[in-house]
């Protein structure tokens, strides 16, 4: 059904499909930081410092693209959404970027992250409103720049993810509830979810073995080829 395709709420639904499968490669690290995050304020241990300022840095990172995304939601939805050209070609830019850093080791750890990593690395998440503009590179092409090595940085640019999906889907599941005939999209909307979630798990896995890897040249031919299909084809 292309209606569906074209639907704010099935965006919601498969989204939540790609949040579940980010959580479920990432749980250790999420747990062990929101355990850290509560156990440094009740005892002020240095021992679990770093992992709360690990949360607040996350916090810093996504307040950029949440104003922006908030300012911008009405023009991304009915202006840039709407073209394939703009995709297409955002697309091959996120290539070219990728291209770029590929060889980029960095040096800073986890701990080593600072407050002004975090905000440049939420600015430039901005870029990836744009569609097509591919959000987990912006974000590791930043952290890269700013001298991160490659698995902190593809941890920090996921752990941003999160809250800023969170947000997304708790905005729109309102407007969900809200549908007419709700009943019949439960089953597109389960398959969205599951398709989206078997997708993005074997994907984000790929995607974490090219980055340590140091292999970013391949996720650069994958955008380039991608860029150039929706441009000729959509």
């Amino acid at each position: 059904n292309s209606s569906i395709l074209g639907d704010l709420n099935f965006e919601i639904v498969v989204n939540f499909g790609s949040l579940i499968a980010v959580l479920l490669i990432y749980w250790k690290d999420m747990i062990k930081l929101i355990n850290n995050f509560f156990k440094y304020l009740k005892t002020k241990n240095s021992e679990y410092k770093s992992d709360y300022i690990y949360c607040w840095l996350i916090v810093l990172g996504c307040i950029p693209v949440g104003i922006a995304g908030f300012l911008l939601k009405d023009y991304i939805e009915n202006v840039l959404n709407k073209s394939t050209i703009i995709i297409g070609i955002s697309f091959i830019i996120t290539a070219v970027f990728l291209f770029i850093v590929r060889k980029v080791r960095g040096t800073k750890e986890d701990k080593d992250i600072s407050w002004k990593d975090a905000l440049f690395i939420g600015m430039i998440q901005i870029i990836a409103l744009i569609p097509g503009i591919s959000r987990s590179g912006t974000t590791l092409i930043a952290a890269l720049h700013r001298d991160i090595k490659r698995s902190p940085a593809l941890k920090y640019s996921f752990m941003l993810y999160i809250p800023i999906s969170l947000g997304t889907m708790i905005l729109g599941v309102k407007d969900m509830m809200e549908t007419p005939n709700m009943n019949s999209y439960i089953l597109p909307y389960t398959l969205g979810f599951i398709a989206s979630f078997i997708v993005s798990y074997y994907t984000l896995r790929w995607f974490k073995g090219v980055v340590q890897k140091g292999r970013l040249a391949y996720f650069s031919i994958y955008c380039l080829i991608l860029g150039i299909l929706v441009i000729l084809f959509l």
